[in-house]
């Protein structure tokens, strides 16, 4: 693959759903955003028009994240758009389930590796990349991603975590593999 100029990569998980207040899995890729998910959204947008300078901006295809760009790109004036590769992990037979049931993750049926996210996710932001040279790309996407893309970053998954609802991970250095919170 060609190497592609620097630019910026903004990384942002969608806004609030009725799982997260749940803290559970999601058990559909269709779960929309709560009342208080797009007022996060809304608010998000404002501060990234005030922080920086989004050129692109991009989606996984699940609604949550969808209605979360949409949200943001109405307020920016951009348009939006989803992108195979962004979507949250699949869960497989833990969709629905609680948070805390996540160290069975290894052995439940159907889920997807942190590895193998890693892998896609780390590929459709290259591909990025390589589309949209030396700009500034706004990335809405899920807590599983944007945590297995800092440990890509970081060479490591010691220390990676998921950000909140509608927090930001900004990654300044691709090639270096630099990331800030």
């Amino acid at each position: 693959m060609e190497r592609a100029p620097e630019g910026k990569i903004v990384l942002v998980r969608h806004g609030e759903t009725e799982a997260n207040l749940r803290r559970c899995f999601a058990d559909s890729d269709e779960t929309p955003l709560t009342d208080a998910g797009r007022l996060q959204s809304r608010e998000l947008a404002f501060r990234l028009a005030r922080e920086f300078c989004p050129e692109v901006l991009v989606s996984s295809h699940f609604l949550r994240a969808r209605q979360t760009c949409e949200i943001i790109g109405h307020v920016l004036g951009l348009p939006t758009e989803a992108v195979p590769g962004l979507h949250e992990r699949d869960f497989g037979s833990l969709k629905g389930q609680p948070y805390d049931r996540l160290g069975e993750a290894a052995s439940a049926p159907g889920v997807e590796s942190p590895d193998d996210v890693r892998r896609r996710a780390v590929a459709a932001i290259e591909a990025l990349r390589v589309r949209y040279p030396g700009r500034e790309i706004v990335i809405v996407s899920h807590g599983a991603v944007i945590q297995a893309v800092c440990a890509h970053i970081a060479g490591d998954w010691i220390g990676t975590s998921v950000p909140p609802n509608c927090g930001i991970v900004t990654v300044c250095d691709w090639e270096a593999k630099r990331a800030v919170s």
